[in-house]
């Protein structure tokens, strides 16, 4: 989701696409100039701010807790599922969505659910929860690189650097990590790469939603995409559910349920929230909070060891992230 902060970064006719594909058609804010000029944060915008922060920020280590007793993609299923009705809920009375947007709509519910969460939850499997929530911090630095792209717009010189470092950054923290004593510690490369794809095609997703949200609203697109996602997933997790033996646990059910309820619908709306009520760029601060709070709650929850690789590589990864995404704001300063 933060990557959709860091996309407001780019230059005008960029950040204006991307910003009215994050509100509906019904109730899009003033421009974030105005909004900036005329407005300062208040106590309570900085504290759902932080909230957003701790809210996303330990859904990678939460994932990882559920994946000690439920299979990915069983565990992944019953988190669209759970989402799915309240997101029906918050979009009664909202602009529906016609026939023919159908098939654009399903095949980016398939890209981000059937490709990027999936891959995203295998990827956590074989990782530490502290590499997969550095790893998943880099979606802002893609969402830059694809969007600048898909406008044909040039990547300059700092972006470039800045995702030559973040690249760096994820060598290091992947590396030195598979003789880890906990099992749950533990750092394949195949779980690095999958984690780098969930990031690659999460930031794909957005970027290519943009054209639809700007037509039909961001929580109706929302909501119909997840039905499409959901219902790829369904053969592949009957067939899980029939070959993988697991255990339902109370663990298993909260984490589907705080990844359903309160990652999916409550961090989105939420999100949505503070884009009208605080100028972009602050609300961007989020983006950088996140993989701090996600790394602390791996080492709180799985012990995961932060060694001077580790710490360098997050340097890297943040710093590449900083680079790609602040370079604008100066040049237009």
């Amino acid at each position: 989701m933060v990557c959709r902060a860091a996309a407001e970064d780019l230059e005008p006719a960029v950040t204006q696409r991307l910003r009215n594909a994050l509100l509906t058609h019904e109730d899009r804010p003033m421009s974030q100039t105005a909004l900036a000029t005329r407005y300062s944060p208040s106590v309570g915008s900085f504290a759902a701010m932080l909230l957003l922060a701790l809210m996303w920020g330990v859904s990678i280590p939460i994932t990882k807790l559920g994946l000690l007793t439920l299979p990915p993609l069983t565990l992944t299923a019953l988190r669209f599922g759970i989402a799915l009705p309240l997101m029906f809920l918050l979009v009664i009375g909202k602009q529906r969505l016609p026939r023919r947007a159908l098939p654009r709509v399903a095949a980016l519910g398939v890209l981000g659910i059937g490709i990027g969460q999936v891959a995203q939850t295998f990827g956590v499997v074989g990782t530490s929860a502290s590499v997969a929530t550095i790893i998943s911090a880099t979606i802002p630095i893609f969402v830059v690189v694809f969007a600048a792209a898909r406008l044909r717009q040039s990547v300059s010189g700092l972006q470039a650097l800045g995702l030559l470092a973040a690249f760096a950054g994820i060598a290091l923290v992947a590396s030195g990590r598979g003789d880890a004593a906990v099992a749950t510690s533990q750092t394949t490369l195949t779980g690095a790469a999958l984690v780098l794809l969930s990031a690659l095609t999460i930031a794909f997703y957005y970027v290519w939603s943009v054209e639809l949200t700007e037509q039909y609203g961001t929580a109706t697109v929302a909501a119909w995409s997840t039905v499409f996602g959901f219902l790829a997933l369904l053969p592949w997790t009957a067939w899980e559910m029939w070959h993988v033996p697991f255990e339902v646990t109370a663990t298993g059910l909260a984490t589907a349920v705080y990844l359903g309820i309160v990652v999916t619908v409550a961090g989105l709306f939420l999100w949505l929230h503070l884009l009208r009520t605080v100028p972009a760029r602050i609300a961007a601060g989020i983006q950088y909070l996140q993989p701090v709070v996600g790394v602390a709650a791996a080492a709180a929850m799985f012990g995961d060891e932060l060694g001077l690789f580790f710490v360098l590589g997050v340097l890297l990864v943040l710093g590449g992230l900083a680079l790609t995404v602040t370079e604008r704001r100066k040049a237009a300063a």
